[in-house]
């Protein structure tokens, strides 16, 4: 699935040893913009005056590359990657009922969904978004393997809508948060279920980092595709197949809260940076429901409309030798 009749994107390329920022066309041709950019956070860092640029070199291209002769890699490198958790109303009802959070004796599995149902919709109308930060080091490419790391055994999925920052921002109103984002991506945020609970920590409960950051655990892209040519984020189908089978079906619409909510609350929380990756959350279909896990081997293919698709193939970890992976 590639760019559009009439669009075009931006990302991260690999050919010869080498890395550049490229303008991907229709024609699955690529830009160099190595000339004119460091990398990708470059044109992200004056994204508003880039963009004119950008539409101009689209319609008078000149010379390209085969998009089939480079590596796509991860289509920027951010400061920051901010991560929302618990952000699809039927994922987190999903998740209680799956896994019996919040049952009381004598209290029926409907009625807990009930329960949650509501929870969350009056969290909707009062609450805020959960989010945390994630490591730069876990990204990976779209069509990049996927290594299972050695620790832990319930590696899980959890494709997201991520919203890529063209502004520096600090307490953006809602009502403009949009105008902060530059443009959307996919991403896929697996978690090592199995390693969250920290069991000599209880009074913390919880360690994001050992279950969320392994190399290669964000696979990010193919590119990132300008914000004007996407009418409305909360109108996307997310879908992820494992081994050919459909496991995640959903629309954005299911958010709890929706992209510039969360935009406007992240920059509340701390200083948005230009390039920085926001991800939006994982709606129902992960491995937790199904009780199913990645194993090596899997291939995990996933889309969002419009914003192209991955293809990633899962193998072991094997340290080579002390600090490389092989």
């Amino acid at each position: 699935m590639g760019v559009r009749p009439g669009q075009f994107a931006v990302g991260t390329f690999g050919e010869g040893g080498r890395s550049f920022a490229g303008l991907v066309l229709p024609d699955e041709r690529v830009v160099d913009l190595s000339d004119r950019f460091a990398n990708a956070r470059a044109i992200f860092d004056q994204w508003d005056d880039n963009l004119s640029a950008l539409e101009q070199l689209a319609a008078e291209p000149g010379e390209t590359l085969p998009l089939a002769d480079l590596h796509v890699l991860p289509p920027v490198e951010p400061r920051q990657i901010l991560q929302s958790g618990a952000n699809y109303h039927r994922h987190v009802v999903e998740l209680a009922v799956d896994n019996r959070i919040g049952l009381k004796d004598g209290q029926t599995i409907e009625e807990l969904r009930a329960e949650t149902d509501a929870i969350m919709r009056e969290r909707a109308k009062t609450g805020e978004p959960y989010i945390f930060q994630g490591a730069v080091s876990a990204l990976c490419g779209a069509h990049d393997d996927i290594l299972l790391p050695q620790r832990g055994e319930q590696h899980d999925w959890e494709l997201e809508l991520a919203c890529v920052i063209g502004r520096p921002g600090r307490h953006v109103p809602v009502e403009d948060a949009l105008d902060w984002v530059a443009g959307y991506t996919i991403a896929n945020d697996l978690t090592t279920r199995d390693l969250f609970a920290r069991q000599d920590l209880k009074v913390i409960g919880s360690d994001w980092v050992r279950c969320k950051n392994a190399p290669t655990f964000l696979p990010a892209g193919p590119w990132i595709l300008p914000r004007q040519f996407v009418s409305d984020p909360q109108d996307l189908r997310i879908s992820l197949r494992l081994n050919g089978e459909l496991m995640q079906d959903e629309s954005t619409s299911d958010m709890i809260f929706g992209v510039a909510a969360l935009v406007a609350y992240a920059s509340s929380v701390v200083q948005l940076l230009p390039g920085d990756l926001l991800l939006t959350g994982s709606p129902a279909g992960n491995g937790t429901h199904y009780g199913r896990f990645l194993r090596e081997g899997d291939i995990l293919e996933a889309e969002i409309t419009g914003l192209g698709a991955q293809r990633n193939r899962c193998r072991r970890e094997v340290v080579a030798a002390v600090g490389v992976l092989a």
